[in-house]
C-alpha cells in the first residue's frame, strides 16, 4: 500500500486507475501473414501450406494465389504462442512470414 507523505498515519490515498485499452487485451487473436517473395515457386508455397497446416489443395492454392497476386495472405489466426510457432516453422520452410495482433 502506498502512503503519501502528505497524509497522516492511517489515511490512504486512492490513485487514479490507469486507462485500459480493450484493443490491447491479452485475449486478442494473432494472425500469421505469409508475404510474397521472389524465391519460392508457387507450387512449393502450395506444398508448404498443405504439408504444414494440412489445408486442402483448393485452400492451399487459394492462399498461394493471394500471396502471389496480393502480396500476402493470412494463413492462421489464433493465440500468440501458436502464431509464433507457425511463423518459425514457415521460416524453416524458407517462406517470408510474420505474425501480428488482429486489429479489432
Amino acid at each position: 500500500m502506498f502512503v503519501s507523505p502528505l497524509l497522516s498515519v492511517g489515511e490512504t490515498e486512492t490513485l487514479p486507475r490507469a486507462d485500459f485499452d480493450e484493443a490491447v487485451s491479452l485475449d486478442s487473436p494473432w494472425q500469421v501473414v505469409v508475404w510474397n517473395d521472389p524465391v519460392n515457386l508457387m507450387s512449393f508455397v502450395t506444398y508448404v501450406f498443405r504439408s504444414h497446416f494440412g489445408f486442402s489443395t483448393e485452400k492451399a492454392q487459394r492462399l498461394m494465389l493471394a500471396v502471389h497476386e496480393e502480396g500476402k495472405a493470412v494463413v492462421f489466426t489464433g493465440s500468440r504462442e501458436e502464431a509464433e510457432q507457425h511463423t518459425s516453422a514457415l521460416h524453416g520452410w524458407g517462406l517470408w512470414a510474420t505474425f501480428e495482433r488482429v486489429e479489432v
